[in-house]
């Protein structure tokens, strides 16, 4: 794009700009002009595009058609302040306005591109120290910019380290006065889109955002990674590989993998055919994967994985197609199903049936967020669309990996049975237990169809899929009494289809039961209220389907130091149940910047923030009570 540059004004006189200051004027305002010690101030950059003309944004998504991003020059502003001075200017809290769309044709055909133009305001806060002496506080703006119109780009402005940065930049003051001299000045629509709640973070000591910063926090391990040139993006990925690889790990997947393993045992003895079967499952697990990297790309509003089972049509959905997956891959029943089911019957030594497998396993992936992975996956919602598609793209890898080891390596699924009645029990084992997921979406579904806003869903769909398993149970033991010959094997899997089974059903009591903690369900009258009332309020957002939140229910929130802390008088536990399409609930999701679940935060009665985590530990629950009650 160098060569699209045109210097205006090549023969002006002393005083013309020769850059693109031609095009656009910079001005600064400050409000209030007068402020005492310890107060705050709002600074404002003010760039007057002239018609036609505009200049870049402070982050430019360049389309492709338009060469390079690094040769487009970002809007920024830098801040020079005297030694000593009483002010602090808040850079990373700058509030940049949102951009327009023009037509540009540097490349030829004209293409959409999202600019600032016409009367571009940018905001910055500024605090004044709570010590500083009654005088004038001055400081300086220097607002690096480049001018374009649809075909041509001007010189941009001194750049720092450049040339004619030193003499560069607008010098303006705000007068620091006593309380008795404070003089109100008249107000600036000008300022009218300003967001002063920025100035509560700020004294909070909230941090500055940090759109390439990535903190992960799992368990209580805490590191962060920061997005920047490429080592910084290799960590990344390589953490988001490594996420995807543990979602093989979470109560999602992990059911269903002995059927994958199985199939892979089956054509063992044909390595070519192997390898290429497990490709063929890689592909799916990515291709998904790859198709929700492109959803939140392009689709506005689509934020995060977990909004898609807000949804009970897709849920119910999902709940069939695994039902069917479950029937054609195991082999289930002798009953007579519609023929188009077995036109596409997905038999585990067919590609495509590998490849639906692989769509399959990262489908029942979603309501699981593992470690490190949805931190991940979070940033990527935010940043440019091949950036988004490189990591869901990288976590996919990482979830499939495993598989494609399994059939490069088929020496190490040898001991599996491969065919006769064991294999086949197996599979009908793992077949029911397919069916019980279906059966568990097919629920999750409907629940969130009937389930009224402030109230808990219908759990009794629980009690169907627990009988699956407890079938699945039942005909392990039944069928290994049968067909087994030798009395260790009788015993060994004939008592863990036993304990399947009473498992089963002790599980669908302890799930359908209400549980230990005393759970009030979440309207925007209720926060206010326990707020108001001077209470520690404890938020947990969570969902029937997510594993995840029920398996930290379980283990963190369930346990004797957590109840005994949530029953104390001054602490309210608010559960935001996101099944339906839960209005209110998601607007408080999106309000306190959570993409997805779980997430449990800790309110003080202030309504400040103390603690949020989507995996925690049982002390920092506990500690972040003690902090919000004024505890240090």
């Amino acid at each position: 794009m160098s060569g699209l540059f045109a210097l205006s004004n090549a023969n002006a006189q002393p005083g013309i700009f020769h850059d693109s200051r031609d095009k656009v004027g910079v001005s600064v305002q400050v409000s209030p002009k007068n402020a005492i010690a310890g107060s705050d101030a709002i600074i404002a950059v003010i760039l007057e595009h002239e018609e036609h003309w505009h200049s870049h944004t402070n982050e430019p998504q360049v389309p492709e058609a338009l060469g390079d991003p690094e040769d487009y020059i970002a809007t920024s502003i830098a801040f020079e302040l005297p030694e000593g001075s009483p002010l602090t200017v808040h850079d990373g809290f700058i509030q940049w306005p949102e951009p327009t769309i023009v037509e540009v044709g540097f490349a030829g055909t004209p293409v959409d591109y999202g600019v600032f133009s016409g009367k571009t305001v940018i905001y910055i806060p500024l605090t004044i120290a709570s010590d500083a002496k009654i005088g004038d506080a001055s400081f300086t703006i220097k607002t690096v910019f480049q001018a374009c119109d649809d075909t041509t780009c001007l010189m941009p402005t001194p750049q720092s380290g450049g040339w004619g940065w030193d003499e560069y930049g607008i010098t303006s003051k705000i007068a620091i006065v006593s309380k008795e001299n404070l003089t109100p000045t008249a107000g600036s629509s000008t300022f009218d889109l300003f967001d002063g709640s920025v100035f509560a973070d700020i004294r909070a000591g909230v941090k500055a955002p940090d759109n390439n910063k990535i903190e992960f926090d799992a368990f209580g391990l805490q590191f962060s990674l920061t997005a920047d040139g490429p080592s910084g993006l290799f960590l990344l990925l390589l953490v988001a590989m490594c996420g995807g690889f543990l979602l093989n790990l979470t109560p999602c997947v992990l059911p269903v993998i002995p059927i994958k393993i199985m199939g892979l045992s089956a054509s063992a003895g044909n390595r070519k055919k192997t390898l290429i079967l497990g490709a063929w499952m890689m592909f799916g697990v990515m291709a998904l994967w790859i198709f929700l990297g492109v959803a939140i790309a392009v689709v506005a509003g689509f934020t995060a994985i977990n909004q898609l089972f807000q949804y009970p049509a897709f849920t119910i959905i999902l709940g069939v197609f695994i039902g069917i997956m479950a029937i054609g891959m195991g082999g289930l029943f002798s009953i007579r199903l519609p023929n188009v089911i077995y036109k596409v019957n997905p038999k585990h030594d067919s590609w495509y049936g590998s490849f639906l497998f692989g769509v399959m396993t990262a489908v029942l992936s979603t309501p699981c967020t593992a470690p490190f992975m949805g931190a991940a996956a979070a940033w990527a919602a935010t940043q440019s669309a091949i950036l988004t598609l490189t990591v869901f793209g990288s976590i996919g890898f990482g979830m499939a990996f495993p598989y494609l080891i399994l059939a490069a390596f088929p020496h190490l699924v040898d001991k599996m049975p491969r065919a006769g009645a064991s294999s086949e029990v197996i599979k009908q084992v793992m077949g029911l237990l397919m069916l019980a997921a279906a059966t568990y979406f097919l629920g999750v579904g409907l629940s969130g169809l009937l389930q009224e806003e402030g109230a808990p869903p219908s759990r009794i769909y629980l009690w169907v899929v627990a009988a699956c398993v407890a079938s699945a149970g039942i005909w392990l033991a039944w069928r290994t009494l049968r067909i087994a010959k030798n009395t260790a094997p009788k015993i060994i899997f004939a008592s863990l289809g036993i304990v399947v089974a009473v498992s089963s059903i002790f599980g669908g009591i302890r799930l359908t039961e209400k549980g230990p903690v005393d759970w009030e369900y979440y309207t925007p009258e209720l926060l206010t209220e326990k707020l108001a009332e001077g209470d520690v309020v404890v938020l947990e957002f969570t969902a029937e389907w997510c594993l995840n939140c029920k398996a930290l229910e379980s283990t963190v929130l369930h346990s004797k130091r957590v109840v005994e802390a949530f029953s104390a008088d001054d602490v309210t536990p608010i559960k935001i149940d996101l099944t339906g399409n839960n209005i209110s609930g998601n607007a408080l999701l999106n309000e306190l910047g959570g993409l997805r679940i779980p997430l449990l935060i800790v309110m003080g009665p202030d309504g400040e923030e103390d603690f949020r985590g989507d995996f925690y530990t049982v002390d920092q629950v506990l500690e972040a009570i003690k902090k919000s009650r004024g505890g240090e």
